[in-house]
């Protein structure tokens, strides 16, 4: 019997197939089956870097500047007979993305093209003109995460200043949003706040490619002159498009945000990781993926947010010891978040109905009142208002807060959407 049954396994796996009955660790079929998308860069090799034929180049750049077959937008450039490469600018993170979040750092010379390496995050965050002098165009080649109080755009927006201010053309090789283009969530940034990690008045989560982005700030004059720009645009990128879909290899953004899907949970937690008062997994193995502390019951806070509902995500209880950051070497309990269906999921909503529930269950312990004063300032100008700080504590609750939050979404998808490059 054991024979025979081996004999008809796959005539019985075929015949499951074909009727649409499940078969387990059976691969899911990708949403899009184009090849791999090209980006920018991909396009410029392919156009033989016609643009910056017989002009001295500077190029803004990190470790995400590659091609499809992950080779160096700084060594593409700098191998090009046509092309003449001067200088390399570096945001946050350093050129090679090995500096911590918020680590400034000088001038130095790449190893391998001797080229030097102007610091946008040391003594300025915006080229001087000096820094300018040899260049005749500005080439920017970064993969962002889609969210507003990640940097790289604020470099960007700088640089395109700076580029306008010298007569200087400016030229963005295109990428994929991580999380999509059609997400956009969070409100403003208000006069007020605007600093480093809220550079423009966008939502939190803006929907848009960094060359989609560039566009409207250029043509709504958001960064006052606007500069010569062009923006080299990808080829097989689709809105509707999650990493997975656009077959290309993922390359670490930031230290701590080392995996395709580390986008998706940074918005999810990394607002109230501002505070200090919970780990959000920075320092433990998990960056930006869970919410915890020693005083929390893993198990009881799970039942808390899994009995809210909310869509696209459940939550499991998870223990942990950090490792260094915030809470190192304690004993922590919390929730590891899980997206089920990420297209439904609201990210930025996550953590403040995790401090909901917290306070709800530990009125105590989950208060702003236990939390350093000092750090309402960065969490104020994250959010874009001290407004959400505000009305959010008078009862914790994230109702007081939902109108605020999504005020200006539809006015920023109709402005928006005249800038975008794919459907």
């Amino acid at each position: 019997m054991k024979n025979i049954f081996i004999r008809l396994l796959p005539a019985i796996i075929s015949i499951l197939i074909t009727s649409g009955s499940p078969v387990p660790n059976a691969v899911k079929e990708p949403v899009f089956k184009n090849e791999t998308v090209k980006t920018g860069i991909d396009v410029l090799q392919e156009q033989d870097f016609a643009l910056l034929s017989g002009k001295r180049v500077g190029l803004i750049t990190n470790q995400t500047g590659v091609d499809r077959h992950l080779k160096s937008t700084i060594d593409i450039l700098h191998e090009a007979p046509n092309v003449q490469l001067t200088a390399l600018f570096a945001p946050e993170h350093g050129i090679r993305g090995d500096a911590h979040a918020g680590s400034k750092f000088g001038d130095a010379r790449d190893a391998k093209t001797g080229l030097p390496i102007r610091s946008l995050y040391g003594k300025t965050r915006k080229a001087t003109p000096q820094m300018l002098e040899d260049i005749d165009v500005l080439v920017y080649d970064i993969q962002d995460i889609g969210c507003r109080s990640f940097t790289y755009i604020s470099t960007m927006g700088l640089a395109m200043q700076s580029a306008a201010e010298q007569h200087i053309e400016f030229i963005i090789l295109d990428r994929p949003n991580p999380l999509g283009g059609e997400k956009i969530e969070g409100n403003y940034v208000e006069d007020s706040h605007i600093s480093f990690v809220g550079q423009f008045k966008i939502p939190y989560i803006y929907g848009q490619t960094c060359g989609e982005l560039a566009l409207m700030l250029n043509s709504e004059h958001m960064l006052g002159q606007p500069c010569k720009l062009t923006v080299v645009p990808m080829e097989g990128w689709h809105r509707e498009m999650n990493w997975e879909d656009t077959g290309l290899e993922w390359v670490i953004t930031s230290p701590h945000i080392p995996h395709k899907h580390s986008p998706y949970f940074y918005p999810s937690t990394g607002i109230f990781g501002e505070l200090g008062q919970l780990s959000i997994g920075v320092g433990y193995t998990l960056p930006f993926q869970l919410m915890g502390a020693p005083w929390i019951n893993a198990a009881d806070l799970a039942d808390a947010m899994n009995a809210l509902g909310l869509a696209g995500i459940i939550f499991r209880p998870i223990h942990f010891k950090p490792f260094y950051a915030t809470l190192q070497g304690q004993h922590c309990q919390g929730v590891e978040i899980h997206f089920t269906d990420y297209k439904k999921a609201k990210l930025t909503e996550i953590q403040f109905h995790i401090f909901q529930e917290l306070h709800r269950l530990y009125p105590e312990k989950a208060t702003f009142e236990q939390v350093d004063k000092s750090r309402f300032d960065m969490f104020d100008k994250v959010c874009g208002s001290d407004r959400i700080r505000s009305m959010f504590t008078r009862r914790y609750s994230f109702d007081d807060i939902k109108d605020y939050w999504y005020k200006d979404i539809e006015d920023y998808r109709k402005k928006s959407e005249k800038y975008y490059l794919y459907k």
